[in-house]
C-alpha cells in the first residue's frame, strides 16, 4: 500500500518502485491518472530542482536514464488501444459497468447465457443490444422465459438505456477486437528490461465506473488465465491500482468478495499488487490484512475522518523507538519523506523506518505529444491493436436471420392468389375476389354462404322426414 495526501510524493514513490522492477526484468502496468508518469519514456535532466534533493541525499553516481515503456488508451489516442469483448467481461462485472439492479443483472445473464447456448459471439455492444432486441422480441422471449427465466421488457429496455448512456460516455471504445492479450503486457526489451505498461487515464479517470471496472477486469483476467507458480524470487508482473478507493465505492458485495478473493490469491500466480490512494482505510480490511509492505506518505489531520485515518495508519505498523509516535510523525512528515514498513525473512514485518525518497532516473512529469508519438513508433505490438477488426458475430448473424424471415411471405389464411394478380387494378380485383391474408374475398364468401344455405335445406328436410315418420306411427 502507497498512501498520502495530495502532493506529498506517493506518485515519486510509485515511479521509483516501477523503475527498480524494471531494472530486475520484471514488467509492470500502471495507470498515469494525471499525466506525469509518461516522463518514465525520457531521461531525467538534472536542473535546479533535482540537484539540490541529490546533494541533500549525498548521491553522487546519479545516472539520468529512460524506460522502455509502452503507452496504452482505452480511448486509442494516447497510446495503443485498449479493448476487450463483451464476452470476456462477463455478466457480473458488465452488470456493474452498467450499474444495474439485481433484476436487471439477473436478465442479462440469461442473455449471456443465450448468447453461450447458441455459440453466438457477443465482441462489442452492437452484439449486445442485437441479442437483447431478440429477446424482447414477442416472437422469442416466451421460449427464452420458459427455457431460462422470466425476461420481462422493463428489464431489456432499462438495460438498453445504460448501454446508451455507456456509448454516450464513449465506453463502447473499449469492447471490440483484437482484445488485449495479456503477454503483450509480460514483456522485456533487449536488454532485459521489464516493460513499463502506462495507461492514459487522465480521461478515463472522469469516468470512475469505467476506470475501476477496467482495472477489476484486467486483475481478473490475470487472475484466471495465469498459471499457478509458487514463489517466485521475483514477480512475472506487477500492477499498480492508482486512486484505489475508485475498484471499492458502491462495488456489490458479490463483486468485493471476488475482488478481495483475487488480492488474496494472485500472488501464487507471480503478480504483486500494488494500491495507491490518498487514505490507507480506502480499501477493505479484509484486502489492507494482505499487503505487507507499506509506504506512508503524510496525511492531514484537520478533519475527524482525517484524524481517524491518520490513528489506522499509525496501527498498522510495527512499532520502532527511533521514530517515536507514529501517530504524530504521519502528520509532519515532508514531501519525499515516508513511513516504511517490509517484510523481513520468514514474513515479520520489520519495524516501521522513517526513510527519504530518492528521485527517479527518469523525468518527473508530463512528455510532449512530438515525444509520445515517437515512443508509439517504436512499439513492438503497434501494428497488433491500432487497426479494430469486426468480424461475424451476433449482430450480423441475428441481422441476417431478421432479414431473411422479412423476405419470406407469410401463408395467407384465406387461399393462395393467383400469380397472375400482378398490380394495380388487376390485384385489386385478385383481393376483392380472392381475398387478402387479413380479409376473406367475395369469392369464399359466396362459397360459404351457399353451403350453409345448403346444409340449411338438407337439415330442415331431414328434420321434417323424421319428425313426419313419426307422427304418421
Amino acid at each position: 500500500m502507497i498512501a498520502g495526501a495530495t502532493g506529498t510524493g506517493k506518485t515519486v514513490s510509485l515511479t521509483v518502485m516501477a523503475e527498480g522492477f524494471s531494472r530486475l526484468g520484471v514488467p509492470v502496468f500502471l495507470a498515469d491518472v494525471k499525466g506525469d508518469i509518461a516522463g518514465m519514456s525520457q531521461a531525467a535532466v538534472v536542473g535546479d530542482k533535482l540537484k539540490p534533493r541529490l546533494d541533500k541525499l549525498g548521491i553522487t553516481n546519479f545516472t539520468p536514464a529512460a524506460n522502455p515503456v509502452v503507452f496504452w488508451d482505452i480511448y486509442g489516442k494516447l497510446g495503443h488501444p485498449v479493448r476487450a469483448t463483451v464476452t470476456e467481461m462477463g455478466p457480473t462485472l458488465f452488470a456493474h459497468l452498467l450499474e444495474l439492479n439485481d433484476v436487471q443483472s439477473g436478465v442479462l445473464e440469461i442473455v449471456f447465457k443465450l448468447a453461450d447456448d447458441n455459440a453466438w459471439l457477443l465482441l462489442d455492444l452492437k452484439d449486445l443490444r442485437a441479442l437483447l432486441g431478440y429477446a424482447a422480441d414477442k416472437a422469442h422471449a416466451q421460449a427464452i422465459s420458459q427455457k431460462y427465466g422470466l425476461v420481462s421488457p422493463t428489464s431489456i429496455a432499462a438495460i438498453q438505456r445504460a448501454l446508451l448512456q455507456l456509448e454516450n460516455a464513449g465506453g463502447d471504445v473499449f469492447f471490440g477486437e483484437p482484445a488485449l492479450d495479456l503477454a503483450d503486457f509480460m514483456r522485456q526489451d533487449m536488454s532485459g528490461r521489464g516493460i513499463v505498461n502506462i495507461l492514459a487515464a487522465d480521461q478515463l479517470i472522469l469516468k470512475p465506473m469505467l476506470y475501476s471496472t477496467f482495472l477489476l477486469w484486467l486483475l481478473s483476467e490475470l487472475f484466471e488465465k495465469l498459471p499457478e507458480v509458487g514463489d517466485l524470487d521475483v514477480p512475472k508482473l506487477v500492477f499498480f491500482f492508482d486512486e484505489a478507493h475508485l475498484l471499492f465505492d458502491d462495488c456489490p458485495p458479490a463483486l468485493q468478495k471476488r475482488v478481495e478473493q483475487v488480492v488474496r490469491l494472485i500472488r501464487s500466480k507471480g503478480v504483486g499488487v500494488y494500491f495507491c490512494s490518498q487514505n490507507p482505510d480506502d480499501a477493505p480490511d479484509v484486502i489492507l490484512g494482505q499487503l505487507g509492505n507499506r509506504v506512508q506518505h503524510a496525511l492531514r489531520a484537520f478533519t475527524p475522518r482525517d484524524q481517524k485515518a491518520v490513528r489506522a495508519a499509525a496501527e498498522t505498523f510495527a512499532p520502532n523507538p527511533k521514530v517515536g509516535d507514529v501517530t504524530q510523525v504521519i502528520t509532519q512528515l515532508g514531501v519525499g519523506e515516508a513511513l516504511v514498513s517490509t517484510l523481513q525473512e520468514g514474513g515479520v514485518p520489520l519495524p516501521v523506518e522513517r526513510a527519504l525518497i530518492v528521485p527517479p532516473t527518469s523525468r518527473i512529469g508530463a512528455i510532449t505529444d512530438a515525444e509520445r508519438a515517437t515512443i508509439r513508433s517504436r512499439s513492438p505490438v503497434g501494428g497488433k491493436y491500432d487497426t479494430a477488426l469486426d468480424r461475424e458475430s451476433a449482430y450480423e448473424i441475428l441481422t441476417q436471420r431478421t432479414a431473411t424471415t422479412a423476405a419470406t411471405p407469410p401463408a395467407s389464411a384465406g387461399g393462395t392468389a393467383p400469380a397472375s394478380a400482378g398490380s394495380g387494378w388487376g390485384k385489386t380485383i385478385s383481393d376483392v375476389l380472392f381475398g387478402t391474408g387479413r380479409r376473406q374475398g367475395m369469392v369464399e364468401t359466396i362459397a360459404k354462404s351457399a353451403m350453409r344455405s345448403a346444409g340449411s335445406r338438407a337439415g330442415t328436410a331431414l328434420i321434417r322426414g323424421v319428425l313426419g315418420s313419426l307422427l304418421r306411427k
